[in-house]
């Protein structure tokens, strides 16, 4: 069940979700808006190919040193976080979705990993990306995306921080490299069918 504003109101007046700092006028009818941090993380503009078995480095840029906004160039993906800190209790998941009026101008609020856990602590890494044809400028502060928060059908056996479910980024502050290489395995496939 996708939480109302009135049912988000009474879930961060009781704490079952935490949203720090938090501002009541960015409550929407059934999600919360979330702003971008000034913190990007961005691709070298060397290096080979990009494998989920290896580390990835990526770059830091402060919005703050550009004059608090940053141009996102044409088909470019940068890493960047919300300003906001969020907790969920073990019977809340969420997830992050793009506003419309900026997905009207072809920005992406994430690719894939909009989905948050129940247990989940911390800043929200988004994955930005310019589908737009002309450099879409970023503002340090704007609304960037909004939080969708669910009610689960009971709270989860092991929330995300339980040790052994393979929490990466439990606690992460700013935009946050992938770790897909921490622990990466394969599993076998199947032979094709010969005839």
């Amino acid at each position: 069940m996708l939480l109302c504003d009135e049912d988000l109101a009474r879930a961060i007046g009781v704490r079952r979700l935490v949203i720090e700092p938090h501002e009541p006028s960015l409550i929407q009818p059934s999600s919360v808006d979330v702003r971008l941090d000034r913190h990007l993380l961005v691709w070298p503009h060397t290096g080979g190919v990009i494998d989920p078995s290896a580390d990835n480095p990526m770059l830091p840029v402060d919005m703050g040193t550009f004059g608090g906004t940053y141009p996102l160039g044409p088909g470019q993906m940068v890493l960047a976080s919300t300003i906001e800190h969020i907790s969920l209790d073990a019977t809340l998941a969420a997830r992050v979705e793009g506003k419309s009026s900026l997905g009207r101008l072809g920005l992406a609020a994430h690719v894939t990993a909009g989905f948050i856990d129940p247990g989940f602590q911390g800043h929200i890494t988004l994955e930005l990306v310019n589908h737009a044809p002309r450099p879409l400028l970023l503002h340090a502060g704007m609304r960037i995306g909004q939080l969708c928060v669910f009610q689960l059908s009971g709270p989860a056996r092991c929330p995300y921080g339980t040790q052994g479910v393979g929490s990466h980024y439990q606690g992460q502050r700013g935009p946050t490299e992938s770790r897909s290489h921490i622990n990466f395995r394969t599993w076998p496939t199947t032979e094709e069918a010969t005839a």
